[in-house]
């Protein structure tokens, strides 16, 4: 909802008085909000402009989360009558569109869309799926929201919740502060994530615990460094992460059908993703083979490049070097012969481990190079002394053996 800019001039001035005049009342994000009112409509259509305008207009993450958090606060609607339908495994790319397409969505689409502008604004950030608990009952159907790192303190954000309130059926919007950069001590009151590291908390609540409103710090209870564990998770492979995902939440308790339902699609998901890396790993090992073969290829083609060379510098000596050339081309005949020798012998060391077909044929060829150089090595002395006879005398250097090589 963007306001005229007449009205938020107004509204600007009228904080502004008021904070001069009540110091100790004023709203310190009053400033930040009304500027995120104001994010052109243009800018707001997909997360790398929101991104933009949000890092254009403000500095710090604190501010920058905030503009952002309002701004979903004051465009997106909620979906009442999608409200059950959550998916929590469509593609993101789908669940970000929406809300910024049909300016309404529920918790998934919400969470995903501060997500995605936040990371993309430079604050790192994470969704977090779980489910709450609400007058003093836990809910039955999960629910999605975000961690974001601010300076250097994780805070846990519910852009859905902190919109507004559904009643009677209808979408009632209304800031609340409670879900906007709240402690992770706070929010484990009302929301609990199906993988405990997600609590950011160094005594983690139980599922139990949770259903039993029992949230209050035990130091009683094991030390977890969930720090640590997030720096091993952010580095660690999908498949590692995955697995100590589920054992965390299994460790956590299964109380509920949406906890069962959890792990049984995280273990899916293990599952495939094995098939994925044994599938990459094929590939991977069927692409290295191929370089390889095409790495022996070149060095093959080097080397008979090289052979077709060194057998047209000798076909030419054979005949007394006529048609007559200057000493230069002569010795380029050679030159362009040990180029070619050279590169073969570099291309085939870079043949590691080569597939099964071509491990004798790599082997003949090294053979067939070193039997080149060698050769190649007496023909360059022998045009060595040549080029060094009295031009009288050098038709007598012709009078030796010559050996001629066979191309690969």
């Amino acid at each position: 909802m963007r306001l005229p800019a007449i009205l938020v001039l107004m509204l600007l001035m009228t904080q502004l008085l008021y904070a001069k005049n009540k110091p100790k009342h004023i709203d310190p994000w009053a400033v930040v909000d009304l500027k995120a009112r104001l994010m052109p409509d243009a800018m707001t259509h997909s997360p790398d402009s929101i991104a933009k305008y949000v890092c254009d207009s403000f500095h710090t993450n604190s501010d920058k989360a905030r503009a952002i958090f309002i701004w979903m606060a004051w465009n997106i609607d909620y979906d009442i009558d999608n409200m059950f339908a959550i998916n929590f495994y469509e593609k993101k790319e789908d669940i970000i569109a929406k809300p910024l397409r049909q300016r309404k969505g529920i918790c998934n689409n919400y969470a995903e869309l501060f997500n995605d502008i936040c990371n993309k604004a430079g604050i790192k950030c994470y969704v977090v799926i779980g489910y709450t608990r609400q007058n003093g009952f836990a809910d039955y159907i999960p629910h999605a929201w975000c961690a974001a790192m601010i300076d250097t303190a994780w805070y846990l954000f519910d852009p859905t919740w902190g919109s507004g309130y559904c009643s009677e059926g209808r979408f009632h919007r209304q800031i609340n502060e409670e879900y906007f950069k709240s402690s992770p001590w706070l929010f484990i009151r009302s929301h609990m994530p199906f993988d405990p590291m997600w609590e950011f908390l160094n005594y983690p609540v139980t599922n139990q615990e949770f259903y039993e409103g029992r949230t209050q710090l035990n130091t009683a209870k094991k030390f977890f460094d969930y720090a640590d564990s997030i720096a091993v998770y952010e580095k660690a492979d999908k498949l590692t992460q995955l697995n100590a995902s589920a054992d965390r939440i299994t460790a956590n308790g299964v109380k509920n059908a949406m906890i069962f339902d959890m792990l049984a699609h995280i273990k899916m998901d293990i599952a495939n993703t094995k098939i994925e890396m044994e599938n990459e790993k094929s590939k991977k090992e069927y692409d290295r083979q191929s370089k390889m073969v095409d790495i022996y290829n070149k060095a093959s083609t080097r080397y008979s490049d090289g052979a077709m060379l060194f057998n047209q510098f000798i076909d030419y000596r054979n005949k007394l070097f006529t048609p007559l050339k200057t000493d230069a081309q002569i010795q380029a005949m050679i030159d362009t012969v040990v180029i070619s020798f050279e590169e073969a012998r570099i291309s085939l060391g870079e043949v590691k481990d080569p597939p099964a077909n071509i491990i004798s044929m790599a082997e003949k060829l090294a053979e067939a190079i070193k039997e080149g150089v060698s050769q190649l090595d007496v023909q360059r002395k022998w045009l060595k002394d040549y080029f060094s006879r009295p031009r009288s005398s050098r038709k007598y250097a012709f009078y030796t053996n010559i050996t001629t090589l066979r191309g690969r």
